[in-house]
Parts: structure tokens; C-alpha cells; sequence
């Protein structure tokens, strides 16, 4: 069971926020003594999740939480815009897609790059992207 020790939130409407937003992550990873290699993987998730957050939503909000599970602490991301939604999860999922001028790593590699993740959108209504990254993970 994960709970959750602490949280913060995060309103990201310009890039601006996108930068404070990456700065905070890194305080609370840090805070947690998450180590720099699983810091830089949080953060660089964090980076294009609230790049797709901005371009394909106009902003929305972050959760910032730390959360534990036994004796092992991590920091679970929550995403959460009011955007188009997502048509096809499982093909924005795949290597390669792309509905932008993008490589399409995007979902995909930040997949890669976290312990959990879970994503929902309902079309007209937004999209929902949660990720957890373990400090010992």
C-alpha cells in the first residue's frame, strides 16, 4: 500500500511553471534522498509530461506528493488537464507515435524513465497521468 506523506500542488498554465514545477520535483526528490540518477529520470519525466500538459491542454495541474511503501519513499507525480483527451491510448503508448511535430518518445519513454505509471483520459474531458518514482528504484 502506498501512502502518501506529504503533497503539493502545482497550477501550470505558462512555461514559467514548467520550470518551477522541475525545481520543486527536484527539492522533494532531494528531500527524500532520492539519488542523482533516479532524480535526473524524475525529472526528465516530469519535463514532458508538463510539456504535453501545456501543448496539448493549455496547462492544467500537478500533485506533488512524497509517498511511502514499507520502508522504501518515493515521489508520485499526478498530472491532470481539462484538454481534448487522448483518442487511442494504446497507440499514444507506442514507440514512435506522434499527433505532434514530435519524435513521439514522449508517453512512451517516460514510461521508461518511472516505477509505476498509470494514464486516463476521457474524450472533451482531459487526461490524468500518474507516476511514481522510488528513491531505491
Amino acid at each position: 500500500m502506498v501512502l502518501s506523506l506529504s503533497k503539493d500542488t502545482i497550477q501550470v498554465v505558462k512555461e514559467q511553471d514548467a520550470v518551477f514545477l522541475k525545481n520543486r520535483v527536484k527539492e522533494t526528490a532531494t528531500k527524500i534522498k532520492m539519488g542523482l540518477v533516479n532524480q535526473t529520470r524524475l525529472i526528465t519525466a516530469a519535463s514532458e509530461l508538463v510539456r504535453n500538459m501545456l501543448r496539448y491542454a493549455n496547462g492544467g495541474r500537478c500533485d506533488i506528493e512524497v509517498v511511502s511503501s514499507g520502508r522504501n519513499n518515493g515521489v508520485r507525480l499526478t498530472f491532470t488537464d481539462k484538454g481534448p483527451g487522448i483518442p487511442d491510448i494504446s497507440q499514444a503508448m507506442k514507440d514512435g507515435f506522434s499527433t505532434g511535430k514530435s519524435l513521439g518518445l514522449g508517453l512512451p519513454g517516460t514510461r521508461r524513465l518511472v516505477n509505476e505509471f498509470d494514464i486516463k483520459s476521457k474524450i472533451g474531458e482531459g487526461t490524468t497521468v500518474m507516476v511514481i518514482k522510488w528513491a531505491n528504484g
